[in-house]
């Protein structure tokens, strides 16, 4: 089944409760099924045990084992067609931080600006 046939699976890793609330929120209401995160350990949980992830919306700084940017590296490993969103409000990585074709975010970033990206993304 391809993007065109289904809702795209968009996974939200953010540690802040209100952040993650408002991420979520708005990419159920462009018709995305969203699972959420509050750390890089929970996401991987979930990626191991469901294959038809699209997209994860990650923070750089979480508590756990990891953080963001170690966390979109092994995704990109692992699962090569997952799509990546990386946000930080404290740090801002450089290009060759950045794993693959992740797309950078520093924050407080608009909610809308989260939509179109993550739209594009996904239609790429």
């Amino acid at each position: 089944m391809s993007l065109d046939e289904r809702p795209a699976v968009v996974m939200v890793v953010e540690d802040e409760a209100l952040i993650r609330m408002d991420a979520v929120y708005v990419l159920e209401a462009e018709g995305h099924t969203v699972l959420e995160a509050e750390s890089a350990d929970a996401a991987l949980e979930i990626l191991h045990h469901q294959s038809d992830i699209d997209l994860i919306v990650t923070d750089v700084r979480m508590p756990g084992s990891m953080d963001g940017l170690s966390l979109a590296r092994i995704v990109t490993e692992r699962w090569p067609n997952v799509r990546l969103v990386v946000t930080s409000g404290f740090v801002s990585p450089s290009a060759f931080e950045l794993p693959g074709k992740a797309k950078f975010f520093p924050k407080p970033y608009r909610l809308e600006q989260l939509v179109k990206s993550v739209n594009e993304l996904l239609a790429a």
